[in-house]
């Protein structure tokens, strides 16, 4: 694989808090391109899964290290619309690393600097020909701040929700809007206001506010600067 220091191989980045439309846009926009996907997200979330599954207290730094750095993923590309498929261990997780469970317990191990050093290199690691786009929270940052496209997606967290919500109720689940909100609220003041790596807007990223746009006018806003660049 490429290293990092291979400026010649472009990457966009793409960060922003969850539900703010970052993983239909990278799908999409590689998709497009023709480029690799990271979602960098998936890596927490795995570890959060794996770490819950072998009984690891969430306090306990060593040994979440030493989960993330023994994981054994894969992602494999799906039809436009679906989320990328999950591979862990050879099991199919897709769907269990989407739980809400899941993602608060992601969140809480985001914050762990150690954990994060641990995923940093594999991050690099999918940065190869002819491109990248990553989907996460740092990506612009801290994992790939020489990028030369960053975008920062956002939303309202009530728009969050209520995405959140109709995605949750397609599937069947039986969930509460106004739970929903109050979980996106916390996840947001941690994720920002956690001392490793704080969710935030790279100094040269372009804010995008997709509250009331259509995925098709983020996608139309975000090509546009990468044909710009």
């Amino acid at each position: 694989m490429q290293s990092v220091s291979d400026n010649t191989v472009p990457v966009v980045t793409v960060d922003g808090p969850g539900g703010s439309g970052k993983g239909t846009i990278t799908q999409m926009l590689a998709r497009q391109l023709g480029w690799h996907l990271l979602d960098s997200g998936a890596l927490y979330r795995l570890t959060a899964l794996a770490a819950r599954r072998q009984g690891v207290a969430f306090d306990d730094e060593a040994a979440l290290v030493n989960v993330a750095a023994g994981l054994d993923v894969t992602f494999e590309p799906t039809p436009e619309g679906e989320p990328v498929k999950v591979i862990l261990g050879g099991e199919d997780v897709t769907r269990e690393i989407r739980t809400e469970q899941t993602g608060d317990d992601a969140s809480r191990v985001a914050v762990i600097q150690a954990v994060r050093d641990a995923l940093l290199q594999r991050q690099r690691d999918f940065r190869k020909a002819p491109g990248l786009v990553a989907d996460g929270r740092d990506m612009g940052t801290v994992v790939f701040p020489e990028a030369p496209v960053k975008v920062f997606l956002t939303a309202s967290a009530e728009e969050r929700a209520q995405r959140r919500y109709l995605q949750l109720k397609e599937a069947g689940a039986d969930v509460s809007i106004d739970h929903l909100l109050d979980e996106i609220r916390a996840r947001d003041e941690r994720d920002m206001n956690r001392s490793a790596a704080p969710l935030k807007p790279a100094e040269d990223a372009q804010v995008i506010d997709s509250t009331g746009l259509s995925i098709e006018e983020v996608l139309s806003k975000v090509m546009a600067l990468v044909g710009q660049a």
